[in-house]
Parts: structure tokens; C-alpha cells; sequence
């Protein structure tokens, strides 16, 4: 049995295996940059937790129960949110600033209590802003409503 090798096909040229790993390379370089800064998402994550922590202080005063307490601090690299501090059970939800930081009416740390209806004991409206390399803002009605957005007048 022969075999019969073909003139011309015998596999990549020098110019062709370059080309490949320098495309490589540069699509490796963008990716890299997309994925290594999680700042962008840090105020939006930051925003849902404070809009989970809120909610489960109202669904304890709904309940009657004492963790109807919500404490929202902020460090040099973390927001927490504590639901029912004093209580003797309460729950502290953290997530790393990343670069972002809070801004509240009367300034941080706060702590809100929330009535038998779920509404904040205050009956203000409240604006809390998230800032870094995007703005998110969050509204906590005087009715206890929590919604994204700027607080209606």
C-alpha cells in the first residue's frame, strides 16, 4: 500500500499561526477588561439588597414581630443592612462597595422602624442614592412602598 502526500497541503504557514495568537491575544485583553471591574455593578447590587433588607423589616412588623428595625451603615469597603438589630435575632446582609458609596437625607448610619402597616414610623419619604461608575437610586415611600427611581413629590 502508498501513500500519496499532496504538494501544498501540509498545514498552516508561519503568517497564519501569528495572525491566530495575535487575534487571541487581543480578544483575551477586551475580555479581561469586561470582567475584572465589577464597580458598574456594585451600586445596582447594593440597591437590591437595601430593597430586600427593607422589605423583610416591613414583612416583621406586618407580623408583629420586634425585628422591625432596619440599621443601613456604610464602611470604607462594605454597605450593611441589619433587619431587627434590636432584636435578639437580627440579620446583617453585607456586600462590598467597590468603589461606590450611599447618600441618604440626614446621612448614614441609619435606622428605620417600620409601623404595623409596613410604613416607615417617620411617615417621610426617603431617597437613597448609590453612586459609583453608574447612579442607582431606590425610593422608600411614606405608604412603605420600595421601588427604583427618584421619589415622587
Amino acid at each position: 500500500m502508498k501513500v500519496i502526500a499532496t504538494p501544498g497541503s501540509s498545514g498552516f504557514t508561519l503568517v497564519e499561526l501569528v495572525m491566530v495568537i495575535i487575534l487571541i491575544g487581543v480578544l483575551s485583553a477586551v475580555g479581561v477588561g469586561l470582567f475584572a471591574s465589577r464597580s458598574a455593578f456594585s451600586p445596582l447590587l447594593a440597591t437590591q439588597q437595601l430593597a430586600s433588607a427593607t422589605l423583610l423589616a416591613q414583612q416583621a412588623a406586618l407580623a408583629g414581630n420586634p425585628a422591625n428595625t432596619l440599621t443601613i451603615e456604610q464602611n470604607a469597603d462594605r454597605f450593611r443592612f441589619i433587619v431587627g438589630g434590636g432584636s435578639g435575632t437580627p440579620r446583617t446582609f453585607e456586600i462590598s462597595r467597590e468603589g461606590a458609596s450611599l447618600s441618604v437625607a440626614g446621612g448614614l448610619p441609619l435606622t428605620l422602624t417600620f409601623d404595623a402597616k409596613g410604613a416607615p414610623a417617620t411617615g417621610a419619604s426617603l431617597q437613597f442614592t448609590f453612586s459609583g461608575d453608574s447612579t442607582f437610586r431606590t425610593c422608600l415611600s411614606s405608604l412603605g412602598a420600595v421601588y427604583a427611581g427618584s421619589c415622587q413629590s
